[in-house]
């Protein structure tokens, strides 16, 4: 099946609910081994006339959760904001912001991954350049999780919850630090969401 690029009709006919429910089919489509066939060529020139995104993902850097891929998405489909850790700062609030209220996106996916290096060197307390900082957005989390294991990368399920536990807390600091976003939500207007993919099998399991 070929999919086109998302048109300005179609993006605010959707609800919410319908874009999740859409992110989470192509992951199923992607761990199945049965992604959309796309004309990337076709679309690339469609996209020059504007663009619609359904969403936008926030997700780390990591180079084994190439976002649009693991999601089934095309050009134009969804909007990606990226830093190791999948962490909020103001430009990437500034960023959601953009997507919903002004390009008209339903959803925002915080999308942790299991593995995480970024919160395994959370975990393990290092300092090293601007790393010391960009890890300190990830401390909450680290303080935030019980263990009767060690409190270091050492301890798998430490580190797994942990990466759960970043997701949930930064989805709170988003709607916490943007009334825009906060309001949208409670208006029924878009949905703030989390996540953490496996590494294993290429699932998304969404956090209740």
């Amino acid at each position: 099946m070929f999919k086109n690029i998302i048109t300005k009709q179609e993006q605010e006919a959707l609800t919410p609910d319908e874009v999740l429910k859409d992110l989470m089919q192509g992951n199923k489509r992607f761990t199945s081994d049965e992604c959309h066939s796309r004309d990337d060529n076709a679309m690339k020139v469609s996209a020059t006339g504007g663009q619609y995104p359904k969403a936008i993902v926030l997700s780390c850097v990591d180079s084994r959760v190439p976002v649009e891929t693991v999601l089934d998405q095309g050009i134009g489909d969804i909007f990606v904001a990226r830093v190791a850790g999948n962490f909020e700062n103001t430009d990437i609030l500034g960023s959601m912001e953009y997507a919903c209220k002004v390009a008209g996106s339903k959803l925002v996916f915080v999308l942790g991954h299991e593995s995480c290096g970024a919160v395994s060197a959370a975990c393990d307390g290092v300092e090293l350049g601007n790393i010391t900082h960009l890890l300190g957005n990830i401390k909450p989390a680290v303080k935030a999780v019980e263990t009767e294991g060690k409190r270091d990368s050492s301890n798998k399920d430490f580190v797994h919850k942990v990466v759960e536990k970043n997701v949930e807390l930064t989805m709170d600091r988003v709607r916490e630090k943007s009334p825009i976003l906060r309001s949208m939500e409670e208006q029924g207007e878009i949905k703030i969401v989390g996540g953490v993919y496996s590494l294993q099998t290429g699932e998304v399991v969404l956090l209740s």
